[in-house]
Formats: C-alpha cells, structure tokens, sequence
C-alpha cells in the first residue's frame, strides 16, 4: 500500500508546491485512489512532479464541501474522465467563512465549484457507503463531542440566512488493506474525538492508523481556553491504541501543543511527502 501527499499547506518535497488544501494519492491492491484534490490544479501539477499518473485513478473521494479540497477537481476530470467521484449530496450547499465585521468581504464563499455538480463522474451519496472490501465511507450521525472551537465561524447559506454548519456534508475513508484499518479525513470538522467515537461504534474496534487534518488552526494567537482545548484533545487521542499522521488545517502551532503530548504518536506529513506505513 503506498500513501502520499500531494498537497498541503506546508514546504514538504522541494519540486511540490504547497498550497491551503489537502489532497492525498492512494495505492491498494485494487484501487488507486485520491482523497481529496486540494485547492487548485497545482495538485495535478504536484502529482506529475512526484511521477504519479492520475489518468490511472479510479476512484476518488470527496471528503467535505469545500474549496481547498475540491478545487482540483475539474483540472483532474480534463486528464480523467473514468474516475468515480464520491461526495455526499451536502457537499453540493452553499458554505462561507465568516472573516468578521472589518474584512473588506465579510462572508467568504468556501464551498465547491458549482460545475463539479454537473460532472457524469460525480456519484452522490448520502451518509454511509460500502464500495467494496477495500473501501467504505462513513459518517457521524450524532457527535459525542463538541465542535472544535476554530469551527464556530463556518456556514451554511440557506434560503432564510445564513446559520452555523453541522457538517452533514464530511464523510470519512476507511481502508482495509492486509488486516489493518486505516481511517482518512480531510478536515475532522465533525472533530477527531466524535469522529474516532462513530468509527468505534459502527467497526467495534479503534483504527490502526488515523490521517487527518485536525481543524485546530488560528490566525491569530491561541487563547488560554484554546490551547487547553488542543491539550485535552491530544490527551484524549493517546487513550487509543492508533497511530496519528497530521497536516493541512491543523497547523503547524497546534501541531507543536499535540506532539508535546503525544510524541512519537503523532506525526506531520508535509506537500509532496511519503507515508511510511
């Protein structure tokens, strides 16, 4: 099984660029994959850097309805016409960022190119799908935990306004390979703990390996109350007997408080980079 970064926001593999985004190239015995296809076409440019053919993948996944994860799409589909594409029906709402009441702007469209839509490679989903032995996606149905706080400016724009997303839209990858069980997200909005929680309850069992981003990035200073948040999260996340691999949204401050705590448990993978399973 091989895993690798295709983009990120972090200087990984000096010929990749590295951008706000996420995406991720997967090998399986049958399948080969993307998570995800980071902001823009410097994803497929990365991928043809690191001598990766994307006309071979098949299957790709959508992990939640915003812009630095899917912007790579349609870029993709003009070398790609055969690839399934897997998103949930949600993925396709309005979402925004609100940048507060001094930005020039201040709701920002976040959510995906509205042309992904009409793509015949696009398969719609709504919440939980086997598509065969390898590859499953699933979803939170009910949180065990509270939202991350860097999400309470996240929205959904509906007919009467705007109101906060619950991200219904983000469904997760589990990958069985050789009797391990790998689970891949892209942002954990949902947030890492609730996440963990669903996959123990719908599998009955904690996953090998975790990749994910963890959504715990700030522009500004952390507060005490958010470090102690980052803290408890990565206290938490050392209970589970599984191996962790970060990037992209949980920036590399967060990424500092975690690793204090967690060690060797917790690692970065950054734009261009291998990981070594």
């Amino acid at each position: 099984m091989k895993i690798i970064n295709l983009i990120e926001n972090t200087e990984g593999v000096k010929e990749c660029s590295f951008a706000h985004g996420l995406s991720f190239y997967i090998e399986t015995k049958t399948h080969k994959l993307l998570l995800d296809l980071g902001p823009s076409e410097e994803t497929i440019h990365n991928a043809e850097a690191l001598d990766i053919d994307l006309s071979e993948v098949d299957t790709v996944i959508l992990s939640h309805g915003h812009y630095d994860h899917s912007g790579g799409i349609i870029p993709f589909t003009k070398i790609n016409s055969k690839a399934v594409i897997y998103m949930q029906d949600l993925a396709v709402d309005d979402y925004y960022a609100d940048d507060g009441e001094s930005a020039t702007e201040r709701y920002r469209y976040i959510g995906i190119d509205k042309d992904i839509i009409k793509l015949s490679q696009a398969n719609f989903v709504s919440g939980d799908i086997k598509i065969d032995d390898e590859l499953e996606l699933y979803t939170v149905k009910n949180r065990s935990h509270e939202l991350p706080s860097t999400n309470k400016n996240l929205l959904v724009r509906k007919e009467n306004g705007f109101s906060r997303d619950d991200f219904q839209h983000e469904h997760f990858l589990v990958i069985h390979d050789e009797g391990k069980n790998i689970l891949m997200s892209g942002c954990a909005h949902n947030g890492i703990l609730s996440i963990l929680d669903a996959y123990i309850d719908k599998y009955q069992k904690a996953p090998d390996l975790v990749i994910s981003g963890f959504h715990l990035m700030k522009k500004t200073d952390y507060t005490d109350c958010e470090i102690r948040e980052i803290e408890l999260i990565a206290q938490a996340l050392m209970k589970y007997p599984t191996e962790f691999i970060t990037c992209h949204c949980t920036g590399t401050a967060a990424f500092d408080i975690m690793e204090n705590i967690m060690g060797d448990r917790l690692k970065y993978v950054h734009s261009g980079e291998e990981i070594i399973l």
